[in-house]
């Protein structure tokens, strides 16, 4: 176990962390493909939605948004494991308006509403992760064990890759990418991050965006319209979800407290400010 300045010490070896963030990175690497292709049956689907028009009965829009379904039933049959039996909470429909009633300009509408939302909690985290190995280079968080940077470095490049599959929806739908943070929270988070003074603090402030990605991309699974947003979500999720089991274990959390995945912790679109 690694000990720092202040007295934290890591609570698992640097040997099991390692591991535990190598089989991270290959079950993220074994996502991409079928995250790829969940993207482009979004995107498609999204086209064939703008074709049928907005006179098009919405049966029948249900039916194009759906008929790509099993192609990737897969995908979503891996995070409805994760959300199964994750307690009573009952699911609703994100509100379409802005923070505290402000409005939004609607360049996002729809299904890409979710797709904007999730390419900016992808922004916030890498920012996060970021700023936190900056600290940690300038010595403002104590003694941190390389593999612990690692781990940050690691999880860093995921969610790089996951915000880059939703701006290229945005993209081919021709509507600006997520290239900043635009979230009512994000003033917050980065005050909070230039107040921890240690390990553990990061760990904490990076598991609480963790489970709200988690648990927005289990949200987005139960309430977007397309087969391609589900699938894109649902392989997403379960990536996610090892980020967070790896931070409570570095809080020495044994075992992980959340046994199941539920969606209280979901961000909502009102988040948006774009």
């Amino acid at each position: 176990m690694s000990r720092s300045k202040g007295g934290w010490e890591l609570p698992i070896s640097e040997g099991e962390l390692s591991r535990l963030t190598r089989e991270m990175d290959e079950a993220h690497q074994e996502t991409l493909p079928v995250m790829a292709a969940s993207a482009r049956d979004l995107t498609q689907e999204l086209r064939d939605l703008e074709t049928a028009g907005p006179d098009t009965g919405q049966e029948q829009r249900v039916h194009l948004a759906r008929r790509r379904f099993l192609v990737g039933a897969g995908a979503s049959a891996a995070v409805l494991a994760l959300a199964a039996c994750g307690g009573k909470s009952e699911v609703k429909a994100a509100p379409s308006g802005g923070p505290s009633g402000s409005p939004q300009s609607g360049q996002y509408t729809g299904d890409l509403k979710v797709v904007a939302l999730a390419a900016a909690l992808e922004n916030q985290a890498v920012g996060a992760y970021q700023a936190a190995l900056t600290a940690a280079k300038d010595g403002k968080l104590g003694d941190v064990p390389p593999v612990l940077a690692t781990f940050a470095q690691t999880a860093m490049s995921q969610h790089r890759d996951h915000a880059d599959a939703w701006n290229g929806v945005l993209a081919d739908a021709g509507k600006p990418k997520i290239t900043g943070t635009p979230l009512s929270n994000h003033d917050e988070v980065t005050r909070a991050l230039g107040q921890v003074k240690d390990v553990p603090g990061v760990a904490r402030l990076a598991l609480r965006l963790e489970d709200q990605a988690t648990q927005t991309y289990v949200f987005a699974t139960f309430n977007v319209a397309s087969a391609g947003g589900i699938n894109t979500a649902a392989t997403i999720a379960p990536v996610e979800a090892m980020h967070s089991a790896i931070l409570h274990f570095v809080l020495g959390q044994y075992p992980v407290p959340d046994d199941f995945i539920n969606t209280d912790k979901a961000a909502k679109t009102s988040l948006l400010t774009v």
